[in-house]
C-alpha cells in the first residue's frame, strides 16, 4: 500500500487553511495545519512531512524566518504563499531555499498543479541513458549518480540546482531561453517565472564559480536567458 503524502499548511487565515486542507484531503493527502511559524516548526519537528505550504505574512514568526530555520536541517519541498505583487518576498523566499511560490488569490487547479510540480521535482529523476559524465574544466557532473564535483570535492546541490546545471551543461555554448529552461527544468506548467532563474543561477554561481560576480561558466544572455561555457 502506498503511503499518503503528508503536507503541512501554514497560514494565519483559517479560511485559507481550510480551503487548502479540504482540497488536498479530497485527493488523499494527509494534511497538518498551523497558524504561524512557531506552530509550524513544532509540527515539522515531530512529523515526517513531504511538503510544506507556507504563508509569508504571519504573526509571531513569518514565513521567511520559518523557511530559514527549516532549511538548516531539511530539504523538504516548500511552497511559499505571497500576496499579489510582493516580488521582494518571492525572491527572498527563493533565496532562503523555498522551491516555489503561489500568488494569492489562487484557485484549486493552480494549487494542485504547483503541488504536483514541486513533488515531481523533489524526486530524483532517472538519468537519460544518452547522457554520460559531463566535464567542464574543474567541474564534473555525473548524471547517473546525480553528483557534481569541483576540483574533486563534492558540491552540495538541491534537486532543482542539479537539474538546471545538468541541462545547461548538456547544451554547452548554446544560449537557452528563459522559457525553455523553465519548462525543461521546472516543468510544462512554467514559463514566465524568470525570477526563479535569477535566484538559482546566482546560487549555482556561488557554488561552482571561482568568482561568482565575474562568472566564467554560467553566463547571462541579456534579455534572452543563460549559456554554459566550459
Amino acid at each position: 500500500m502506498t503511503s499518503r503524502t503528508s503536507v503541512l499548511v501554514v497560514d494565519d487565515e483559517q479560511s485559507l487553511r481550510d480551503f487548502i486542507r479540504k482540497n488536498l484531503e479530497a485527493r488523499n493527502f494527509t494534511v497538518h495545519t498551523a497558524a504561524n511559524g512557531l506552530e509550524a516548526l513544532a509540527i515539522f519537528n515531530t512529523h515526517s512531512l513531504d511538503l510544506i505550504i507556507l504563508d509569508v505574512m504571519m504573526p509571531q514568526m513569518d514565513g521567511l524566518e520559518t523557511t530559514r530555520r527549516i532549511r538548516q536541517t531539511s530539504l523538504v519541498p516548500i511552497v511559499i504563499l505571497t500576496a499579489l505583487g510582493e516580488e521582494k518576498d518571492k525572491v527572498a523566499a527563493l533565496d532562503l531555499g523555498a522551491d516555489d511560490y503561489l500568488t494569492k488569490p489562487f484557485g484549486v487547479e493552480e494549487l494542485l498543479a504547483r503541488v504536483r510540480a514541486v513533488m515531481r521535482r523533489a524526486k530524483p529523476q532517472a538519468a537519460p541513458s544518452l547522457s554520460g559524465t559531463l566535464i567542464a574544466g574543474d567541474i564534473v557532473l555525473d548524471p547517473a549518480a546525480r553528483k557534481v564535483t569541483l576540483r574533486g570535492d563534492a558540491v552540495k546541490l538541491t534537486q532543482t540546482e542539479f537539474d538546471l546545471l545538468h541541462y545547461l551543461m548538456r547544451n554547452t555554448s548554446k544560449a537557452i531561453m528563459h522559457r525553455d529552461l523553465l519548462q525543461n527544468v521546472w516543468g510544462a506548467e512554467y514559463g514566465d517565472e524568470a525570477e526563479y532563474l535569477r535566484v538559482y543561477i546566482r546560487r549555482l554561481r556561488q557554488k561552482i564559480e571561482a568568482d561568482p560576480l565575474n562568472p566564467r561558466h554560467l553566463l547571462t544572455e541579456h534579455g534572452l536567458g543563460y549559456r554554459f561555457e566550459s
